[in-house]
């Protein structure tokens, strides 16, 4: 495979590649909320955790190769997300830790590896830092602990071309399809808000970590990447070459290899 998308325009008028079929797919009702989960392939565990407003189908370039590569793989909508639903509480990274805690509890997986992408990558080290005897690893990609590490939202085409993805996602997907404006509205306010981390708290996080940045994200401070390299204990910094926030749809070859030397490494 060697697909790349830098623009995006691929993934706004088809999305990403399909996920695979599999039988393993269910609901888990958890906190008010219905979680959707899927799970493909069979060896040690690594569970994928998209990012803000997308869904796990956004994933479909990686189940493949991570399967390929001896790994069951676990994908989760998170609440609000994609097929999973919400009630109405307010969007919390601890609370869609949980729900990741539950779908794991349901599927019996003792420990697994985190592959988190943006909000999916709070949640995942949040996760690690709550429950690190579950976490055997994170793969940070391209968020922030504070909301000091973002940085000021700027419209580019290319996060034009996502939103319109996601804005169709979530009306082909979601529970309540005439929603996505509100929904928007909540997560954001989620994310200018949180996590809020202290040099004290990422100390504190013990697991694997690789600190994963494109050169050309749009969203996150290279020197907040930096930080956390600097501060969390056992950090494996990484710098994606011509790539932004959107580095596992744009390069997948290049995102996917990262992942797999990471999980190998662990």
């Amino acid at each position: 495979m060697n697909e790349t998308d830098d623009e995006l325009l691929k993934f706004d008028a088809h999305g990403a590649a399909p996920l695979p079929a599999t039988a393993n797919t269910a609901f888990v009702d958890h906190d008010g909320a219905r979680i959707w989960y899927a799970a493909y392939g069979t060896g040690p565990t690594v569970i994928l955790l998209h990012g803000g407003l997308g869904n796990s189908g956004n994933w479909g370039y990686q189940v493949p190769a991570l399967v390929g590569a001896g790994r069951q793989v676990v994908v989760i909508d998170s609440r609000g997300h994609g097929r999973s639903t919400r009630d109405q509480q307010s969007f919390k990274y601890e609370l869609m830790a949980s729900d990741v805690l539950a779908v794991m509890d349901r599927l019996r997986i003792e420990k697994a590896a985190f592959v988190g992408w943006s909000d999916g990558a709070c949640t995942a080290l949040i996760l690690a830092d709550q429950k690190p005897e579950r976490v055997s690893g994170v793969f940070f990609f391209a968020c922030c602990m504070d909301p000091s590490g973002a940085k000021p939202f700027v419209a580019t085409p290319v996060i034009d071309r996502c939103f319109s993805r996601h804005r169709k996602d979530y009306a082909a997907l979601s529970a309540t399809p005439d929603q996505f404006d509100s929904f928007v509205e909540d997560v954001s306010r989620m994310m200018a808000t949180e996590p809020n981390y202290s040099a004290e708290d990422l100390a504190g996080i013990t697991v694997p970590v690789a600190t994963v940045l494109g050169d050309r994200d749009e969203f996150i401070k290279p020197e907040h990447m930096a930080y956390l390299a600097r501060t969390l204990p056992a950090a494996q910094p990484i710098t994606m070459q011509g790539v932004s926030h959107f580095a596992p749809l744009q390069r997948p070859e290049q995102f996917n290899r990262e992942v797999l030397g990471f999980l190998d490494r662990i």
